[in-house]
């Protein structure tokens, strides 16, 4: 069976959606790319106030509680809603380590997943972090392993040996190989 999701978990500028854009060309059919900035992007400006919210710290630390749980719970379903009609790449990383994960399964329950680490060293995500200029300094280096702990993949690729054409290429034949 073609998995219906595929779950790209990885640390922040570890290379999710470089790898995510080459993957969706390379997969048979129409894939939709969907990733957790899209939801992080669609919350209020002020998000960081609420009880329980989400909060970026100067520091590259990154807190949740109680009420973006909530609200990443329901985005969740939704993308599962989705899925069950159009397969998805869903680009994350999983800030709770198995309890993320274990979110996951829990709104896919039904669908094909396979779940895939996106890994690459932590000096070369801070490089690409400071490239970017769109992050908080720190978050990268302070992800780059974190949120692998207690995952379990299908596959992992690693973006700082692999360019995203070939970690596309590794992903898309895993993906094609299941069916």
């Amino acid at each position: 069976m073609v998995p219906h999701v595929v779950v790209l978990n990885g640390g922040s500028s570890s290379g999710k959606s470089s790898l995510a854009g080459k993957l969706v060309r390379l997969l048979p059919g129409t894939w939709l790319r969907l990733n957790v900035d899209t939801l992080i992007d669609a919350l209020p400006p002020a998000f960081d106030e609420v009880e329980g919210g989400l909060v970026l710290g100067l520091d590259g630390s990154v807190s949740t509680g109680p009420e973006f749980a909530r609200v990443e719970s329901a985005w969740m379903r939704g993308v599962a809603t989705i899925a069950a009609e159009v397969p998805v790449v869903v680009e994350d990383g999983f800030l709770s380590g198995p309890v993320g994960q274990e979110r996951w399964r829990e709104a896919l329950a039904g669908l094909d997943v396979l779940w895939v680490g996106v890994r690459c060293a932590a000096d070369v995500a801070e490089a690409r972090e400071r490239a970017r200029g769109d992050r908080i300094g720190g978050m990268a280096r302070a992800q780059a392993e974190a949120v692998h702990a207690g995952i379990g993949y299908d596959l992992e690729v690693d973006t700082g040996a692999l360019s995203p054409d070939a970690a596309a290429a590794v992903v898309a034949s895993a993906v094609v190989d299941r069916t």
